[in-house]
């Protein structure tokens, strides 16, 4: 039984990476998906990836750094589906390097991409899923977001700041049957995310399917259990 079955949702930075990953496995485990990125032949490869496996999957081109195109793609995927029941925000990019040497250009691009982005898209999900009665959003945070390294500032500044959002929307939407969750992944093969599984392993990264696997958890906990956090770190880090 595919256990996403009927489900709608909505996937951002699926074009490539962990999004990729996410997107690909909801759709094989029979979520409709909305796959959201700015790059929208990547966006139209993994759509069509999802159709070829046998699931369903539609593209909305999005800048989650801007405002209208988040709240367009809210608005489409419910003119469309009728509901959304699961939010993914991965869409990110890393950047910064050590402080000192950080320009105000680079500090602005993270915490547009992360930050804000992360936070147009909770509050427009969340506005829908209040209306609809209910829904689950999980944000991509980082290691970096419960930790800090030299060289990481403006970075886990960003996810750090993604914790905070979820842990206080995670709050408010108690009330409204709406969960809230991060996960904190470390060093993760995004780049091969294609690739054989054997060359994954061979990387001695964490496989992004495995990054996959914990959203499908997530997404289907009972009515009553809710997961804060899950910290995913890469075997034999020190950290």
């Amino acid at each position: 039984m595919q256990r996403l079955e009927g489900k709608i949702a909505v996937v951002t930075g699926s074009s490539s990476g962990i999004g990729k990953a996410i997107a690909l496995r909801f759709g094989e485990e029979g979520a409709k998906v909305v796959v959201a990125a700015r790059r929208l032949d990547l966006c139209r490869q993994t759509a069509k990836q999802i159709e070829q496996a046998g699931g369903e999957a539609c593209v909305q081109q999005t800048d989650v750094s801007q405002e209208e195109q988040v709240e367009t793609l809210i608005q489409e995927t419910v003119k469309r589906y009728g509901r959304l029941d699961i939010l993914v925000n991965n869409a990110g990019i890393f950047g910064g390097g050590r402080l000192a040497d950080t320009s105000t250009k680079a500090f602005d691009q993270v915490m547009n991409a992360n930050l804000r982005g992360t936070f147009f898209c909770c509050r427009a999900g969340f506005s829908q899923m209040k209306k609809q009665g209910g829904g689950l959003i999980i944000n991509m945070s980082s290691v970096a977001g419960v930790q800090a390294w030299a060289g990481t500032g403006t970075y886990s500044a960003s996810k750090h700041a993604i914790m905070a959002l979820t842990k206080s929307l995670a709050d408010e939407g108690r009330a409204f049957h709406i969960k809230v969750s991060a996960i904190c992944p470390a060093g993760v093969a995004d780049e091969l995310v294609d690739a054989t599984a054997e060359d994954i392993l061979h990387s001695e990264k964490i496989n992004p399917y495995d990054i996959a696997e914990t959203a499908i958890y997530l997404a289907k906990l009972g009515p009553n259990a809710v997961v804060h956090q899950i910290v995913i770190d890469r075997l034999g880090a020190d950290w």
